[in-house]
């Protein structure tokens, strides 16, 4: 099979999608530039203190542009969490209390979520563990929002909606900004006082809208995903309303130090930098999806998004019915990453996760997944995701092995 016609085809079906893409890039490019000249931003803000980390002036600086971006009342960010799950967790232990309710309305979260709810792993750890109630809203036929679900399982006794922007892994619907304002309205109708939480991994530029525009209280991301520009070596952000970014951030380091402590070990010139390249990065990574969608369509294999949908997120998902084509797609994309090329990957326990996962990413950082990368459980439907990009040529590259190592085998 001629993979460059292959390619080339699909190019030609989705440059007109390519678009709509380059006016949100520019779109969200300038809303952080702006950012950047509102808070004066200077080469003084790249210096960094020691010890205790007072007085830090840089990371004051980032704080403030992080919530003009995200258009939040406050926002931290720091390189000392260390996933996005960690960034998560400190929101929900931040802010619920012993006999309080959390409700998930996208259905099940993201599998190691689970862990800090506490529907598996260790409970005595957990949001559970320490007296916090859980119940979820399950999807309709395990893909859609149940909107009329969310209306009744919204009340006053709730205090705390988890809703996660991206699939995780699950063949639902990543969820737009639209659902998302839909979601946020109901549970406000409901119950004024209800925070709003947005897991907003993946999700970060792809709109020109963030959730925080469209109601909600709360939202935090990874900076070694979309925010971070694919050169931020490690952390997280929160952004939203002054009280509960307090209450999140005393989790992260201790109550009364909250923000105000933290040395920020000579990471403020790269988190800067990689939030203002993070539009056109995350743009890029976003044109790869399409390309991929449309070559996966087009040599029959089930894919979403299709080329065609408004995308949210920058995750591709494939599915492949067997554990072996997946094994081999991720193979394939390790082979054409820039670092450790030539290592294999296989499937493997993961902290955090309840079935063995085969993971592809030769990241020049560790875990990066705004870099081209793909991972996968290990069970049916046994679906590669795949995401990140930091220039569309590499996704072109990788694709182009991917027909040859599985159309041919």
């Amino acid at each position: 099979m001629d993979k460059n016609k292959i390619i080339n085809n699909a190019e030609t079906k989705v440059k007109k999608y390519f678009e709509r893409v380059d006016e949100i890039k520019e779109y969200n490019q300038e809303k952080v530039l702006k950012a950047f000249c509102d808070n004066k931003i200077g080469l003084e803000h790249f210096a960094s203190v020691s010890g205790y980390g007072h007085d830090d002036m840089g990371r004051e600086a980032l704080d403030k542009v992080f919530a003009d971006v995200f258009k939040a009342e406050k926002a931290i960010a720091r390189n000392h969490f260390v996933s996005g799950t960690h960034t998560l967790a400190c929101c929900l232990f931040g802010n619920l209390r012993y006999g309080e309710k959390l409700v998930s309305v996208a259905g099940s979260p993201y599998d190691t979520m689970e862990e800090v709810i506490g529907k598996r792993g260790n409970k005595r750890a957990s949001l559970i563990g320490h007296g916090v109630l859980y119940d979820e809203v399950p999807l309709l036929n395990e893909m859609d929002i149940d909107f009329d679900g969310i209306n009744r399982k919204i009340d006053k006794t709730v205090n705390m909606v988890l809703i996660q922007r991206s699939r995780g892994y699950s063949l639902r619907k990543s969820l737009n900004i639209d659902t998302i304002r839909k979601i946020i309205d109901i549970v406000k109708n409901n119950n004024p006082n209800c925070i709003c939480f947005v897991d907003n991994c993946y999700g970060e530029f792809v709109e020109k809208l963030e959730p925080l525009e469209v109601g909600a209280d709360l939202i935090a991301g990874s900076l070694i995903k979309n925010p971070g520009g694919g050169i931020v070596e490690a952390g997280g952000y929160i952004a939203g309303k002054e009280e509960y970014v307090d209450q999140s951030a005393y989790r992260l380091t201790a109550p009364g130090i909250g923000s105000e402590g933290g040395a920020m070990l000579n990471q403020l010139r790269l988190i800067f930098q990689g939030l203002f390249m993070a539009p056109s990065i995350v743009s890029e990574a976003v044109k790869g999806a399409i390309l991929a969608s449309q070559v996966f369509e087009d040599i029959g294999f089930i894919s979403t998004p299709k080329p065609d949908e408004i995308r949210t997120d920058i995750i591709q998902t494939i599915k492949f019915g067997k554990a072996e084509p997946l094994i081999e797609f991720c193979k394939t994309l390790q082979s054409r990453s820039p670092i450790e090329s030539y290592l294999t990957p296989v499937p493997d326990e993961v902290p955090g996760y309840d079935n063995k996962l085969i993971m592809a990413g030769g990241s020049f950082i560790e875990g990066s997944t705004i870099e081209l990368s793909a991972d996968g459980p290990v069970r049916p439907p046994y679906a590669a995701y795949m995401q990140g990009g930091l220039n569309y040529a590499h996704v072109k590259i990788a694709l182009k092995g991917i027909i040859d190592n599985i159309l041919d085998k």
